[in-house]
């Protein structure tokens, strides 16, 4: 199949595109750059060049793709103006499904479980919970189902982990906010849970999806339903042999900036009916195996 993946060369993004390449897919990826081109190049990719916001490089490149993964999405850190990026996901992912209107073609749309309803287990029959960051854009994606069009979504887990791979996320994140502090912190008791998946699990549930989930499918990149998040800071508190401690809600701010709102959230999530639904069998390490590998803390 010929695949136009967007955020190719990203974390996540790089990783599909090797799954696919593997599977014998034809892979091309968006490319803002000489950098991220070179780098489709070296991973058997073509590249299109284009940018996120450029609607007609967007709108071209999926027309003459047979499906559409969209994985492209501003980094979060300290830096994000969440609104935007959010603005600008829902844009793409407006005119990625119109160019595929009609088609029957499959298009991919990433998600995450942390827009769910907090609390309890989630499940993929649950909706988006309105007004949550990117609800919007899963909501305009699941309504190209109805308009010819193999839509679905990969609702992602707040933790993607690779220690060997992963750089920039959630748990990089947490190791240098606690080597900053001097001590590695969860919030109140730490009770409340993060489902997490590993990075290639996490790529080879785009590629199921890609072949055949059906229209209007919810999936949940989820392998493990809800990892403690006192074990989280636990397993980082070891590794730098620092202090593990409880911080107040009020604290959490203080002490997590900008991730303070994904610290403190209890997302349990099933992907009991994206497994049976799909045959997808996360195989890779568990979010705390991978923590206590050592590969986050290597230089």
């Amino acid at each position: 199949m010929r695949v136009f993946v967007t955020g190719a060369t990203g974390y996540i993004g790089s990783a599909i595109t090797r799954d696919l390449i593997e599977a014998g897919h034809d892979v091309t990826g968006l490319a803002r750059s000489d950098a991220a081109a070179d780098a489709l190049a070296a991973a058997g990719a073509q590249a299109y060049r284009g940018a996120l916001d450029d609607a007609e490089s967007l709108r071209s490149a999926a027309a003459a793709s047979e499906g559409v993964i969209h994985n492209a999405f501003q980094n979060i850190g300290p830096d994000t103006d969440f609104a935007a990026a959010c603005t600008a996901d829902l844009r793409a992912v407006e005119i990625l499904g119109a160019a595929l209107a009609g088609s029957g073609k499959p298009f991919v749309v990433t998600s995450g479980t942390a827009l769910l309803p907090p609390g309890r287990l989630a499940t993929e029959d649950d909706s988006a919970v309105p007004g949550f960051p990117r609800a919007d854009s899963e909501n305009a994606a699941m309504s190209f189902a109805d308009r010819g069009v193999r839509a679905s979504v990969v609702r992602l887990a707040p933790s993607v982990h690779s220690g060997e791979a992963d750089k920039k996320g959630f748990v990089p994140s947490l190791i240098g906010f606690a080597r900053a502090k001097g001590v590695s912190a969860y919030v109140g008791d730490g009770s409340n849970r993060w489902a997490a998946v590993h990075q290639l699990d996490a790529a080879r549930l785009f590629r199921l999806a890609l072949e055949s989930a059906p229209a209007g499918a919810r999936l949940h990149g989820a392998a493990e339903e809800g990892v403690p998040f006192r074990d989280i800071a636990s397993a980082i508190g070891a590794q730098l042999n620092l202090p593990v401690t409880g911080i107040s809600p009020e604290e959490a701010e203080g002490h997590f900036s900008w991730l303070a709102h994904f610290v403190s959230i209890d997302n349990p999530t099933s992907s009991a009916l994206t497994r049976k639904q799909l045959g997808w069998n996360p195989v890779q390490p568990g979010l705390i195996a991978d923590i206590e590998e050592g590969h986050y803390f290597k230089d």
